[in-house]
């Protein structure tokens, strides 16, 4: 059994806050858009974490992180990366990855829009967007997932709100 923090978005902003939700997830999951080497370092020192840079990540955060992240965990298959679009308008060239395969799990950020959802048409492959969790972007409020992962069985799935984008925290 494996409990998962996930976030993405942070654009150099990590509110404390992250670490009172996730601390007792066993590993990290930063679906890009990091925004400085800092949140890499504090992250990792904190727990283990998967990252993938996004699109306003410096060559040296991409240098550090891959695009994609593949890895199979509790006998699911994920995929995670920063811009993959949403059901039914995936990025084509996640589109073009799902002809060779669909993954289990599907995991990605950009969008700065909360959504998880089964798509029926891939497989019934878990789509999981965690919205954004910086201070940079539209969204109104700062949002995470947690969830656990138990040999193919996902379960405890729930949406942490950190207060409105901006807000000042103490």
């Amino acid at each position: 059994m494996t409990t998962i923090g996930l976030i993405s978005d942070t654009h150099g902003y990590l509110d404390e806050q992250v670490f009172e939700h996730f601390k007792d997830c066993d590993e990290l999951w930063h679906a890009g858009d990091v925004g400085s080497v800092k949140i890499i370092e504090q992250l990792q020192a904190f727990k283990p974490t998967r990252f993938v840079f996004g699109n306003i990540d410096s060559k040296e955060i991409q240098w550090q992180l891959p695009e994609h992240q593949f890895f199979t965990l509790e006998n699911f298959n994920i995929w995670m990366t920063h811009i993959g679009g949403a059901p039914p308008k995936y990025n084509p060239a996640v589109k073009k990855k799902f002809k060779e395969q669909i993954p289990d799990i599907f995991v990605c950020g950009h969008s700065h829009i909360l959504r998880v959802l089964r798509d029926e048409k891939m497989n019934n492959m878990m789509y999981m967007n965690p919205g954004a969790a910086g201070n940079e972007g539209f969204h109104k409020v700062k949002t995470l997932l947690k969830f656990t992962l138990d040999n193919r069985k996902m379960s405890n799935l729930g949406v942490i709100e950190l207060g409105k984008r901006g807000a000042i925290t103490r």
